[in-house]
């Protein structure tokens, strides 16, 4: 789709923001099915500094238990890792989704998140959001659908311009690794825990191998495996919903 960007700033130049947060009513946090044993597994690649890594051991797991998911990739993290881009994004187990141009939250304003300043205007909401479109677009062959912003946190301004680019804002309802800080036990515990199913959407990350996450959720299979856990991408579930 063309990028029409007099028409977003005239669309918007006296909208002004009343909603903060991750938990807005325009961000997806379910897929579509939400039959119970439903679960959509989602990675951050994050880019920048401390965070254009790769947990190696994280991959082979999901490939070896042949565990689908959607990765979604920052431009930073992309032009840092060229060649596992392309393999991710020509793999069929995933689906890649855009984790923004700087990682930073979505604002018009300029609010913050975890001490991470967000963008401060309609051109810089469209900025974060379109030109990893692009980027992504090319390395795909194909747009991506969902949107995920650094911090995972919103404005109702930022969600609806999103939503005029073509993408959907996706949150999540389990936080499976805080960042990847969290140690194996944590994550078994939230990958585990009752809130991961009816279609419900958990984010973790890819980026650190020194972090809990592959160990975690390996500890976590067998309890999602003896409830028939179905996993899917985003797409695979129906697609991801606010709903």
């Amino acid at each position: 789709m063309p990028l029409d960007r007099a028409a977003l700033d005239a669309k918007y130049a006296s909208a002004r923001p009343t909603q903060w947060g991750m938990d807005l009513a325009g961000v997806a946090r379910h897929v579509e099915d939400r039959s119970a044993p439903t679960v959509a597994l989602t990675f951050d690649a994050c880019g920048g500094p401390h965070a254009d890594g790769i947990d190696a051991a994280l991959i082979d797991l999901l490939r070896r238990e042949q565990l689908p998911a959607t990765l979604f990739l920052n431009a930073r993290w992309v032009e840092a890792n060229p060649t596992l881009a392309h393999d991710f994004a020509h793999d069929p187990q995933f689906e890649i989704g855009n984790h923004g141009t700087r990682h930073v939250p979505l604002s018009v304003t300029g609010r913050s998140a975890y001490g991470i300043t967000g963008t401060t205007s309609v051109d810089e909401v469209v900025d974060e959001v379109w030109t990893n479109h692009v980027l992504l677009s090319e390395l795909t062959g194909r747009p991506p659908r969902w949107f995920r912003s650094g911090t995972a946190h919103y404005d109702e301004v930022a969600t609806s311009i999103v939503a005029d680019l073509g993408e959907l804002p996706v949150g999540f309802v389990v936080n499976g690794d805080a960042g990847a800080t969290f140690t194996p036990a944590q994550v078994r515990h939230e990958v585990a825990g009752p809130a991961t199913a009816g279609g419900a959407v958990v984010i973790m990350h890819m980026i650190r191998p020194s972090g809990g996450t592959a160990e975690g959720l390996t500890a976590a299979l067998p309890t999602l495996r003896a409830r028939g856990t179905r996993f899917v991408t985003l797409s695979g579930g129906g697609g991801a919903t606010t709903g």
